[in-house]
């Protein structure tokens, strides 16, 4: 058995080698009998050498959601075949192959996915999930941005309502004309709720995005108020379209929309070992 455990390193950074937890889970799968080696990466391109040997076991050591979003976005993009180039073979519903099986080694902080998901979080743990424990098969949610998402998306939310048109396959669930408070695109439940308010109860491995939009609703003849109101619908793909610009967290970045986004699901391309 081969291995390889990849570290992001940040450019310009003080490099002191691999953590106390990285070192653990080396020793564990040398007493496992494997062959490990590793390797560090501070630019998309350095990651793409994980991909060099397609017998080797891949293990991200990582901290947040940011460095796991980042490592399948580099893989995503290195295995994508042009849409003319696509195979036959591909799974229905897919625009890219089976991703490679993913293990994770939590660092200083366990990343958001990995309690989502249920991985293990020690180095033995992770050993074990490597040398000869199960796949776990879950979506991939890709955007027109090229990036990729595990987990979801939050757009707005706070005290800035905005607007804009958010679609999902055929269903419009805003059109533009009133105030969203949120909006969530989650294929896992990492931002599933806003504010307190529970949007969505989204499941990584149904083959849908779960979409949902929270818009304030005037109600009453006489005494007038106001209620929020959830619209909820799953499919396959979500467009969005803000009007101006919108604030969004997706797997831990943080960044503003200022431009129509598609979103899309990819049932099962990810596999996850633990």
């Amino acid at each position: 058995m081969k291995v390889v455990v990849l570290t992001l390193v940040e450019t310009g950074c003080a490099n002191t080698g691999p953590r106390t937890q990285t070192l653990h889970l080396i020793d564990e799968l040398k007493g496992r009998g494997a062959a490990v080696r590793t390797m560090e990466a501070s630019t998309a391109r350095e990651v793409d050498a994980v991909l060099d040997d397609p017998e080797e076991r891949i293990v991200l050591a990582a901290d947040s959601d940011e460095q796991v979003n980042a490592v399948l976005a580099r893989v995503v993009r290195r295995l994508a075949p042009a849409p003319s180039e696509r195979p036959d073979d591909l799974p229905a519903g897919r625009t890219i192959p089976d991703l490679p099986p993913l293990a994770v080694l939590p660092q200083g902080e366990v990343p958001g996915i990995v309690a989502r998901l249920g991985l293990p979080e020690k180095p033995a743990e992770v050993a074990a999930a490597v040398a000869e424990g199960e796949v776990l098969r879950t979506d991939l949610m890709r955007h027109d941005g090229g990036g990729v998402c595990v987990d979801g998306v939050r757009l707005g939310g706070g005290d800035r309502p905005w607007t804009g048109v958010v679609a999902l396959d055929d269903a419009v669930l805003a059109d533009g004309s009133e105030q969203i408070l949120a909006c969530v695109v989650a294929n896992a439940d990492g931002y599933a709720a806003a504010d307190d308010l529970v949007l969505a109860e989204p499941d990584p491995s149904d083959g849908r995005i779960d979409v949902a939009v929270a818009v304030p609703v005037t109600v009453g003849r006489l005494r007038k108020r106001v209620r929020i109101e959830v619209r909820r619908a799953r499919g396959r793909a979500v467009a969005v379209q803000p009007e101006g610009k919108v604030a969004f967290v997706s797997d831990g970045l943080v960044g503003e929309l200022g431009r129509k986004r598609t979103w899309w699901v990819e049932p099962g391309a990810a596999l996850w070992r633990r």
